[in-house]
């Protein structure tokens, strides 16, 4: 993470939540009037992640990672992903089925028997440098909600931070449940990933 990023982040977070309570109902992400999955495809890095699941203490495990979001013939967006720990690179990877709400779906997990019920929303995107994406999944124990944010360069530029801590919070969670990949040491994903 450079230097002025990192700066910029320690100074944003430790805020407090002014006249919010971290245990607010959670509020839907917004509504897009319109999506266009030829446009979301490509390359996305995972730059932030909050989820009512992550702590302060994830933040020294979660390493830089990439998505990477890709049309298919029956027009459903498949996505992969891939993240180095150690020596090793971990890939994991799913397909979304496109529900009848813009930027909303369903993740198809069925080659995975018993898996969670999942849905992931597009909450705002311009296709180009950003997008924000909100996923609720149901396990036996409990409800799991996760916000991600995804940029197209490794940089996270200063109003789309304002913009992810902000659906973070309007979720109900609080700043103790943002994760940011360490990029100290880091650099582009090896060939192999």
């Amino acid at each position: 993470m450079g230097p002025w990023l990192a700066l910029w982040v320690l100074l944003y977070l430790p805020r407090p939540l002014q006249g919010q309570s971290p245990r607010t109902p959670a509020a839907r992400g917004s509504v897009l009037q319109s999506f266009e999955d030829s446009k979301f495809q490509g390359e996305w890095f995972v730059l932030g992640l909050a989820g009512n699941t992550h702590t302060v203490a994830d933040r020294s495990l979660l390493s830089p990672f990439t998505a990477t979001f890709t049309l298919n013939k029956n027009h459903r967006l498949e996505v992969a992903y891939a993240m180095i720990r150690g020596q090793r690179c971990v890939t994991w990877s799913y397909t979304l089925i496109s529900k009848s709400q813009p930027g909303m779906f369903s993740v198809d997990h069925s080659g995975e028997p018993g898996a969670d019920l999942e849905e992931i929303q597009v909450t705002d995107t311009d296709y180009v440098s950003f997008a924000l994406l909100l996923s609720r999944r149901q396990s036996d124990l409990q409800s799991i909600l996760r916000v991600s944010l995804l940029c197209r360069i490794w940089a996270i530029q200063t109003q789309l931070l304002d913009k992810f801590i902000c659906l973070v919070r309007a979720q109900g969670l609080s700043d103790d449940n943002i994760v940011f990949p360490d990029l100290t040491d880091w650099s582009v994903l090896p060939e192999k990933c």
